[in-house]
C-alpha cells in the first residue's frame, strides 16, 4: 500500500513540477475543442400529433368499413416517400439550393433521415422533423423544422380527404372505360358462339359441355340398366307364381276336399318360388311332397267343372303390366346407347371442330367473368364515393400543432463544453506526467534507491532566498490566475449558450 501511495505522490509531484506545461496543453486542447463545439450547428426538432378516426355506420352496412382505415395506413407508410418529400422540399427553404435532379435526390435522402412518422394507439400519429443547416441561423432552422412538420400535416390531410375522393372518381371513370371495351369484346365473342352453335348444335358448349353430356348419359344408361334388371326379376317372379297357380279351382263341396288342399299347396309353392327359394330348400321339398300326395286324392274325387281362379287372373294382369315395363326400359336403353354412340362418334370424327367449340366457349366464359368482375368493382367504387361524399364522418384533428422550438434538440452544448474542459485538464496532466517519465530524474529518495540499488543516506532541500520565494509566489499567482481564466472562459461559454437558447425566435 505504501508503494502505491509513493507512486501516486511521485506522479502528483511530477505533474505539479511541470504545471505550466500541463496548463498550456489544457489551454490549447480546450480552445481547439470549444472552437469545434462552437462550429457545430444547432439542430431544432418540431413535433406535432394528429388524431384520425373513421366511424361510418353506412360504410359498415355496405361492407366497406375498413376502406378508410386502410387508406390511412397506406398514407402513413407512404408519407415519407420520395414524391411527398419532394413536395416538402419545393415548398420550403430546403429547395433554395436545389438546382438539378441530383441535388433533389440528395436533399430527399437527407430529409428522409430527419423526418419520422409514428403511429400511437392506432388512430394517433406523431410527426417530427429536425433541421440543422449550417448556412441558416438558429431562428431559421427552428422555423424550418416547424414548416416541414406543417407541410407533412397538409399532405396528410390532402391525401386522406381531398385526394382520396378524387382518386375514387378517377377510378370509376377508368372502370367505365374498361367496361365499354370488355362489353364490345363480350358481344363479339357471343356472336361467334351463336354462329358456331347454329352450325354445330351437337357441339354446343365445347368439349367441357360434351364431356358433361357424356357423363350424364352414361349415368342415365346405368340407371336404366338397373331398373331393367329389377323389372326382369319381377317378371320372372310373377311367371313363377303363374306356373304354380291353377287356372280353375273346384267348385261346390269339392272345394273343401283334396282339390282345395291341392290348390292351396300349389299356391304356397308358387309363393316360395317367388321369394327366390330353390328346389333344394326344405320348405320347397316338403311342399312338393305334399302336392304329390294330394294329386291322386284330388283325381279320385273327380269333381265336376271348376270355376276360374281369381288369383290366376290377377297374376296374368300383373305379368302383362311388368312385361310392358320391361319392353319400355329396353327401348329407353337402346335409345340412350344410340345417342351416346352418336355423340362419341361425332366427337371422334371431328376433333378440330370440337377444339374450336372448346376455344369459343372458353373465350366467352373468360370474357364474361372479367366483365362481371369489373362491373362489381365499378359499383363498389361508385357506392364508396357516394358514402365518402355524403355520409362520411372522417374525423381529423391536430392534437398538438407544430410550434417553433425554443431550444435546440442537439447538440447538448453544456455537456460538450464541460467535457472539453475535463479533456483538456486530463490532456495537460497526462502530458506533464509523460514528460516526467521521459526525463531521468527522481522525485523521491525511494525511487533513487530502487534505481541505483544503493542505500541513500539523505536528501538536501533546495535553499531559496527571499527574492526566490517572492518570484515563486508571483508565479503561483500567475498559475492560479491562468487556471481560473480557463474555468471562467468555460463558464462564459456556458452563459452565452444559455443566452442564445433564450433568444431563439
Amino acid at each position: 500500500m505504501n508503494e502505491v501511495f509513493d507512486e501516486f505522490r511521485s506522479a502528483i509531484h511530477s505533474v505539479w513540477h511541470r504545471r505550466w506545461l500541463a496548463l498550456a496543453v489544457a489551454w490549447a486542447v480546450c480552445v481547439v475543442g470549444w472552437l469545434v463545439v462552437a462550429m457545430i450547428p444547432n439542430t431544432y426538432e418540431a413535433k406535432a400529433r394528429i388524431f384520425v378516426q373513421l366511424d361510418d355506420v353506412l360504410s359498415e352496412q355496405i361492407g366497406i368499413a375498413n376502406s378508410g382505415q386502410k387508406e390511412i395506413e397506406r398514407v402513413r407508410q407512404t408519407l415519407v416517400s420520395a414524391v411527398n418529400l419532394e413536395k416538402v422540399i419545393r415548398s420550403t427553404k430546403l429547395g433554395e439550393t436545389v438546382q438539378s435532379q441530383r441535388d433533389m435526390e440528395k436533399a430527399i435522402a437527407g430529409l428522409t433521415e430527419k423526418v419520422s412518422v409514428t403511429s400511437e394507439e392506432g388512430s394517433l400519429f406523431e410527426l417530427s422533423a429536425t433541421a440543422g443547416r449550417g448556412d441558416l441561423s438558429d431562428a431559421e432552422n427552428a422555423k424550418l423544422s416547424q414548416e416541414v412538420v406543417q407541410k407533412l400535416i397538409d399532405i396528410f390531410r390532402e391525401e386522406n380527404i381531398a385526394g382520396n375522393r378524387g382518386e375514387v372518381a378517377e377510378t370509376v371513370v377508368f372502370l367505365d372505360q374498361q367496361l365499354e371495351e370488355r362489353k364490345k369484346e363480350l358481344e363479339e365473342a357471343e356472336q361467334r358462339r351463336l354462329a358456331f352453335e347454329a352450325e354445330n348444335p351437337e357441339l354446343i358448349g365445347g368439349s367441357a359441355a360434351l364431356s358433361g353430356r357424356l357423363t350424364a348419359m352414361r349415368t342415365e344408361v346405368r340407371g336404366v340398366e338397373a331398373d331393367l334388371a329389377a323389372a326382369q326379376s319381377a317378371l320372372a317372379a310373377i311367371n313363377g307364381q303363374l306356373s304354380g297357380t291353377p287356372r280353375t279351382v273346384a267348385g261346390g263341396a269339392g272345394a273343401g276336399g283334396a282339390s282345395g288342399a291341392l290348390a292351396q299347396a300349389r299356391s304356397e309353392l308358387a309363393g316360395l318360388q317367388a321369394r327366390g327359394l330353390t328346389d333344394s330348400h326344405p320348405d320347397v321339398v316338403a311342399t312338393k311332397k305334399r302336392i304329390g300326395l294330394l294329386e291322386p286324392q284330388a283325381a279320385r274325387e273327380g269333381g265336376g267343372g271348376g270355376v276360374a281362379n281369381p288369383a290366376y287372373t290377377s297374376l296374368v294382369s300383373i305379368r302383362a303390366e311388368r312385361e310392358a315395363n320391361v319392353q319400355a326400359l329396353m327401348a329407353r336403353k337402346a335409345a340412350l346407347q344410340s345417342e351416346l354412340s352418336g355423340v362419341m362418334a361425332s366427337q371422334a370424327s371431328e376433333p378440330a371442330v370440337a377444339a374450336e367449340a372448346n376455344r369459343i366457349s372458353r373465350d366467352y366464359e373468360v370474357l364474361k367473368e372479367k366483365y362481371d368482375e369489373i362491373l362489381q368493382n365499378r359499383e363498389e367504387m361508385r357506392l364508396r364515393g357516394q358514402v365518402e361524399n355524403e355520409r362520411s364522418s372522417f374525423r381529423f384533428e391536430v392534437i398538438d400543432p407544430p410550434t417553433v422550438p425554443n431550444a435546440p434538440a442537439a447538440p447538448n452544448r453544456p455537456i460538450l463544453l464541460i467535457g472539453v474542459l475535463l479533456a483538456g485538464l486530463a490532456a495537460g496532466a497526462g502530458t506533464a506526467f509523460a514528460m516526467g517519465q521521459l526525463r531521468s530524474t527522481f522525485a523521491t529518495t525511494i525511487k533513487l534507491e530502487r534505481a541505483m540499488d544503493l542505500p541513500v543516506l539523505g536528501a538536501i532541500s533546495q535553499v531559496v532566498n527571499d527574492a526566490g520565494r517572492e518570484l515563486r509566489r508571483r508565479r503561483q499567482r500567475q498559475f492560479y490566475g491562468a487556471s481560473a481564466a480557463l474555468a471562467g472562459l468555460c463558464v462564459i461559454l456556458l452563459a452565452v449558450d444559455i443566452f442564445q437558447r433564450g433568444t431563439v425566435a
